[in-house]
């Protein structure tokens, strides 16, 4: 009773604290980008977090939203070094002192899920510890169940109609459990090394198994620097662009090839250490499907060759939709990207661009990217960012172009490729030697009067109301032929009663042709107006 009591406090406190945040901020006004970014900040660490995985979303939000979302800093305030201590006590079950014989108090960095602090092991290894924020799963389903209720008193001034928040925030949800779990960024990291263990240029930090937790995680420290750090790259003899290159090239490999990527890779997440690019933080990871790499590719080769038809059946292939689109709306929404970059030369593509005016093109068609495409989104545009400031003479279209043709050429879907043509020729066949069975029953069927045609006729919006409109003008101009055909012969009749010598009947016949010709007349008029 008392803990239920405490929980409603803490809840009603809570709430009182984001009031106010959105009051200082006048939320009555609207929301803009920039108000939006300035809340999230207010509110804490757990805000914070929900404003990195909503800036993912170019397919529900405005790019103007997701651009300023991506502003969201990633320091924030470090916990306490002695919550530190008692959330790795809590997880071993030990002192600290008795698996760590030191531990800086001072961390590495601090996020909004956890911070990382540099450690040595008692046989002398060192490591980085990775610490998840005392009771920080608590405080996000707390704030996660607040902001349901809140999304209720949200006016919906600057984001109206856009999306369901509420399904946005089960995602976000979601996504950040699976992040707050280390044992799965651990298993990823494991995934990612054995997918890169050919590729000689690619490090990944070796992970202590039986140190690591859900709430810890304890890894090899990786003594190198930010691969945004030009100037020490530079004075130690590294080729900025040879470096630029092979980090493209191992990402188009992780996207195109593996199928499983690194979905933030900022600056912070990648440093060079001997020679080598070392991949760090996975807990948040994207994933593709065979069918996704395959449309992918076709959209790149649409792209290449400026053919709108394969870029359309990708988008309608890849998408999930809240209600089937009008395909000339989308074509349509589509020609206007490829006229802004078909005339390009592939080194002049900005793919992260492209991928941002694409979704813009899908949600102004009520088409939702699957989860591993907005990651994608994401991922790509960090990249574009770190190879602007350290390379800006390469393009990802580029690499991707020639990694694909590589590829093909190296012979590694060869085997695909025959298989597939192999069924579809064998299909064809049949369903060709199946064609003379198949006229000959369709005329039998005709012959005696079994054969139905039907018709699946799809027409505009505007379209369809001038045929409605047209119909119910024919039927009411037969209604009133038909009523001044007949009152015209039971005028010349003698029944009774009469109004003024003319039967009644007819005089009543008169008066409802006058009244449909009346109500015709006049819709007409105020339509046009």
């Amino acid at each position: 009773m008392q803990k239920n009591k405490d929980a409603s406090t803490a809840h009603k406190s809570r709430l009182r604290e984001i009031t106010a945040v959105l009051k200082k901020h006048g939320i009555t006004r609207g929301v803009t980008p920039e108000k939006l970014r300035l809340i999230l900040e207010d509110l804490g660490p757990t805000f914070i977090k929900i404003g990195q995985i909503m800036s993912m979303h170019s397919d529900i939000l405005p790019k103007r939203y997701c651009d300023e979302l991506m502003r969201l800093c990633y320091d924030v305030a470090p916990m306490p070094f002695k919550e530190v201590t008692e959330v790795i006590e809590a997880a071993y079950g030990c002192p600290f002192f008795d698996v760590f014989s030191e531990i800086d108090e001072k961390p590495l960095g601090s996020a909004s899920i956890a911070q990382v602090h540099r450690a040595m092991l008692l046989d002398g290894s060192r490591v980085v510890v990775k610490v998840q924020r005392k009771d920080i799963y608590e405080t996000m389903a707390r704030d996660i169940a607040l902001l349901h209720k809140a999304v209720k008193l949200v006016p919906p001034v600057s984001i109206k109609g856009m999306v369901d928040l509420d399904m946005v925030l089960d995602e976000l949800w979601a996504v950040t459990r699976e992040e707050m779990n280390f044992l799965t960024e651990a298993a990823n990291m494991e995934e990612f090394a054995k997918n890169n263990q050919d590729v000689a240029y690619v490090d990944v930090p070796k992970i202590y198994q039986e140190y690591t937790t859900m709430h810890v995680l304890v890894m090899e420290y990786v003594d190198g620097c930010e691969i945004s750090d030009k100037e020490y790259l530079t004075e130690n003899g590294y080729d900025l662009k040879e470096i630029g290159s092979k980090l493209v090239d191992n990402y188009i490999k992780q996207v195109m090839d593996d199928g499983f990527f690194h979905a933030d890779p900022h600056p912070g997440n990648v440093k060079i250490r001997d020679g080598k690019i070392v991949w760090m933080d996975m807990g948040m990871m994207g994933r593709l499907t065979d069918r996704d790499r395959e449309l992918i590719g076709q959209a790149i080769q649409g792209i290449a060759m400026n053919d709108i038809g394969i870029i359309q059946d990708v988008v309608l292939e890849l998408g999930e939709f809240k209600e089937r689109p009008d395909p000339s709306v989308l074509y349509e929404g589509i020609s206007g990207l490829m006229s802004k970059y078909g005339t390009l030369e592939l080194g002049q593509i900005d793919i992260a661009e492209v991928m941002m005016d694409l979704m813009e093109v899908m949600k102004e068609n009520k088409i939702i990217m699957p989860h591993g495409l907005t990651m994608l989104a994401r991922g790509l545009t960090h990249m574009e960012g770190v190879l602007a400031d350290i390379a800006p003479e390469i393009n990802i279209i580029e690499i991707a172009s020639r990694h694909m043709a590589g590829r093909y050429l190296l012979g590694r879907n060869w085997k695909k490729e025959l298989k597939n043509s192999g069924k579809t020729i064998f299909r064809s066949i049949h369903k060709a030697l199946n064609i003379p069975g198949l006229v000959s029953d369709m005329l039998h069927g005709y012959m005696k009067g079994q054969m139905k045609v039907n018709l699946d006729l799809h027409a505009s919006a505007e379209l369809e109301r001038l045929l409605r409109r047209l119909i119910r003008n024919i039927v009411m101009g037969l209604w009133v032929m038909a009523l001044l055909i007949s009152s015209s012969i039971i005028c010349t009749t003698d029944m009774k009663p009469k109004i003024m010598g003319i039967p009644a009947l007819g005089a009543f016949g008169y008066m409802i042709a006058f009244m449909i010709v009346m109500y015709v007349f006049l819709k007409h008029i105020f339509s046009k107006k």
